[in-house]
């Protein structure tokens, strides 16, 4: 007998075992889908891991149902890279399947309820039930969608049982297909009439019907200047026809209609040549090529506007004329918008995208490309997600602004850091990969002065242009002089009138979003808290609503306070929505936008938002972090940061780091033209040392005084980090819990555990929270540990009060 081992997009530690027949040993292969069924009734797409002839011990084999793909669809270097990210991170194949697979190729089943026919005595029914039996008496079929429309219910699954228990109806599992290629139709003359000599008696024929005249003249016009296959409806609208003409040419037998599959993302074509480097850009791009040849990784540090993507493309072109696939990895989607259209000018049609914001259809089409090795899919740039595409031959990853917290994957699993797994990734694939940033992280830097990455630095901006001059202005005395309009300062206020007035536009950082974070009551201080979660509602004006930011959960403004019933309430802080409000009102006069995480919901949001300020539509852009990340705009002269203080204060060990990085980042907007920009940071405390080292762009320092701060606390890069995190909607029973964990850990590991204690936000979406984190010294053999800890969490979800208690492992956590 053979058997294959199956991965199920399920989070369960072991592969299932199935039987095959031998004409099906030897038409499968590893990396094709399989259909098989799972448990009682569910049926799931799984992918083959391996083909072999040992039966299970501890059950039975089931026969899979059927095989969806004549070729494997995921890679066996795929698969390698899977197992490395589930054993280093501590999940299971099956989420990191789900998480690298598009959903739409993850065929699914759904429940669908039949009648009985043997059924006759409707007496027994109650009025819900009775429903649904009437419903089937004209569909043959029913979804529990259906039902639950039917009922006006979202809970219906007690009825069906109930009617199952009657024998009412029957259950059974379908299999649907969630992928439709996009068909485009297409028309064409008859083969009759297809020649030119026969245009004038087609158009004889057509002489009492004139409308149907032009359309033919205008197929044969267009026919002859594009001598391409016409799409029905470009023509009839290029043309401004009617469809019933189309349809009477097609009912006469003039036209046939015929349909082709088509791509849904389009790029455009390459228009311009890769600029020639300056001579600092030359050196690194050498120095690049000379280190590739013996690590293989290379971190290039380079100051903001150096010019690091003219270098990448550079090196893109390289690999490209040798055939090669290339992966560009970013950060943010934001930063996807700028990058392509550069990129595009240069590489044309052989780039593609692939994240979160293009369709499920969209990114099953690109995954599909990449694994033909198909010349449009040579180059891909995405975010985080995109490492797990099926590359048949990688040559380079670019890993752009590899400091980033968005690389990190915190929930669902698996917990990944793309960086991390990046470099595992050229590794497997013998490629090479060069990291970007002008503020790296404290961990690759440690890995630079240890010799395990290749260090290039480029220390001069592109175009002669220098580094934006830095000012801190003092909240607490401005306050105190009186010399504030709203949340500007006297001085930023300033500089934004001299930048305006000379037709230069200006970028206010505020890494908050929404109107105000509390609103609170004048009388009795309360303040409204979500339902759900344990914080404060965040007040949105435009909606006028209380938002969530942890759950979602909305509701409206209330216009006296809950509790005390007095209609005097105040905000409290401020959000991007109240700066963009206030400088609507400082500056009538000029074009104001907003880019948040509520101005970017929609899939085209960002291009339109970054298009109208790069073609100089808006003056003032008010933003979040997203502003802070390798956008580049020559008209920015002035970078204002409305309140430096919220980033350094935050409870994390990383803040100081994080707050360098992002004002650095944040201040690199400014200037990158040959006049000098200028960067205004209000704070309440100008004599912190990292905004200090901001000012003078001091990385040196501040990396030196956070190892210092690493080491005395036990931190990366002198530790490791592994998070446990237990979560469950009854308090006791999460706090019970904890207790045993922390116990259990410490029995193992000491002096090593920190904790179990809540978070700082002990509650979300109605969810108890708890931590333990494990410090653990670099000598500190971590298979080991990890398989500590997988039994420790065997033995705690065995006993049973712990069993709906959920327990997720965070290796690396930062």
């Amino acid at each position: 007998m053979h058997y294959i081992d199956v991965i199920l997009p399920l989070p369960l530690q072991k592969l299932f075992t199935y039987e095959i027949n031998p004409e099906e040993a030897v038409f499968l292969q590893i990396g094709m889908r399989v259909v098989v069924p799972f448990g009682k009734r569910k049926i799931y797409t799984g992918v083959i891991f391996n083909i072999h002839q040992n039966a299970p011990i501890a059950y039975d084999a089931r026969e899979i149902h059927q095989i969806l793909d004549e070729n494997p669809i995921v890679t066996v270097k795929q698969i390698a890279h899977w197992q490395w990210i589930s054993e280093y991170y501590m999940c299971s194949l099956g989420e990191v399947l789900r998480a690298a697979i598009p959903s739409a190729l993850l065929l699914q089943s759904e429940t669908i309820i039949i009648k009985n026919p043997d059924f006759t005595d409707e007496k027994l029914l109650s009025d819900n039930e009775f429903l649904i039996f009437e419903a089937l008496q004209h569909q043959s079929t029913l979804s529990i969608d259906k039902i639950s429309a039917i009922l006006s219910r979202k809970t219906v699954l007690p009825f069906i049982k109930s009617l199952l228990d009657k024998g009412v109806i029957k259950v059974k599992e379908v299999i649907y297909e969630k992928y439709t290629p996009k068909l485009i139709k297409y028309i064409r003359l008859s083969e009759k009439w297809e020649r030119t000599e026969n245009l004038q008696l087609l158009l004889d024929k057509l002489s009492r019907s004139p409308k149907q005249r032009e359309a033919i003249l205008h197929f044969f016009q267009t026919k002859n200047a594009t001598k391409k296959p016409i799409p029905l409806t470009a023509f009839v609208k290029k043309n401004k026809l009617n469809y019933s003409v189309i349809k009477a040419l097609l009912d006469k037998g003039f036209f046939e209609s015929y349909t082709l599959q088509e791509d849904r993302i389009k790029a455009g074509e390459s228009t311009l040549q890769i600029p020639v480097l300056n001579k600092f850009q030359n050196k690194a791009l050498k120095e690049i090529k000379s280190y590739f040849k013996t690590t293989g990784l290379v971190a290039l540090y380079g100051v903001t506007g150096s010019g690091k993507t003219e270098i990448y493309a550079h090196l893109i072109e390289a690999e490209l004329a040798r055939g090669k696939q290339v992966l560009y990895l970013v950060p943010e989607i934001a930063l996807t918008t700028q990058l392509i259209q550069r990129l595009e000018l240069y590489f044309g049609d052989r780039i593609s995208v692939f994240h979160s914001r293009y369709s499920m259809n969209e990114r099953v089409e690109v995954w599909q490309n990449i694994l033909k090795n198909k010349t449009k899919a040579r180059l891909i740039v995405g975010a985080r997600s995109a490492i797990f595409l099926p590359f048949q031959d990688l040559g380079l990853i670019v890993v752009d602004e590899e400091h980033e917290t968005s690389y990190k994957q915190y929930d669902p699993a698996p917990r990944y850091h793309a960086r991390d797994s990046a470099v595992v990734l050229a590794k497997q694939m013998y490629a090479k990969l060069l990291m970007g940033t002008a503020t790296p992280s404290i961990e690759t830097y440690t890995n630079i002065e240890k010799g395990k990455y290749s260090l290039v630095s480029l220390k001069e901006r592109y175009g002669k242009a220098l580094l934006p001059e830095i000012a801190l202005v003092n909240l607490t005395d401005a306050y105190r002089r009186k010399r504030m309009t709203g949340h500007f300062s006297e001085r930023l206020l300033q500089v934004m009138q001299e930048a305006l007035k000379n037709k230069e536009q200006v970028i206010l950082f505020q890494n908050r979003r929404g109107y105000a974070p509390i609103v609170e009551c004048n009388s009795c201080g309360i303040s409204p808290q979500c339902p759900n979660c344990d914080v404060s509602l965040t007040y949105h004006k435009f909606q006028k609503e209380l938002r969530c930011h942890y759950c979602g959960f909305a509701a409206p403004m209330p216009i006296e306070c809950p509790a005390c019933h007095n209609p005097s309430l105040s905000t409290k802080g401020f959000g991007t929505q109240q700066l963009e409000s206030e400088v609507k009102e400082l500056f009538p006069d000029h074009k104001v936008g907003r880019m948040d995480f509520d101005t970017t919901r929609g899939k085209y949001d960002y291009h339109r938002i970054i298009s109208s300020f790069q073609a100089q539509e808006i003056d003032i852009l008010v933003g979040t972090q997203m502003l802070s990340k390798g956008l580049d705009f020559t008209n920015v002269s002035l970078v204002g940061v409305m309140n430096a203080d919220n980033m350094l204060n935050f409870p994390d060990f990383r803040a100081h780091e994080r707050s360098f990085q992002m004002l650095v980042q944040v201040s690199g907007r400014a200037g990158r033209s040959e006049k000098r920009g200028k960067v205004i940071i209000q704070t309440f405390n100008p004599n912190h040392r990292i905004l200090q080292q901001v000012t003078t762009n001091n990385y040196k320092e501040m990396y030196k005084e956070q190892l210092v701060d690493r080491w005395n606390y036990k931190y990366p890069p002198y530790y490791r980090l592994i998070k446990i995190t237990l979560k469950h909607k009854d308090y006791n029973r999460v706090n019970q819990a904890s207790e045993w964990l922390g116990t259990s850990f410490r029995n193992h590991f000491k002096d090593w555990v920190l904790g179990p204690a809540a978070p700082a936000i002990g509650r979300v979406r109605n969810l108890y929270i708890k931590e333990l984190i494990l410090k653990l010294p670099l000598d500190q053999s971590i298979p080991t540990v990890k398989k500590q800890i997988q039994k420790i969490k065997n033995h705690f979800q065995s006993i049973g009060e712990f069993r709906s208690v959920r327990f997720n492992v965070d290796v690396d956590n930062y």
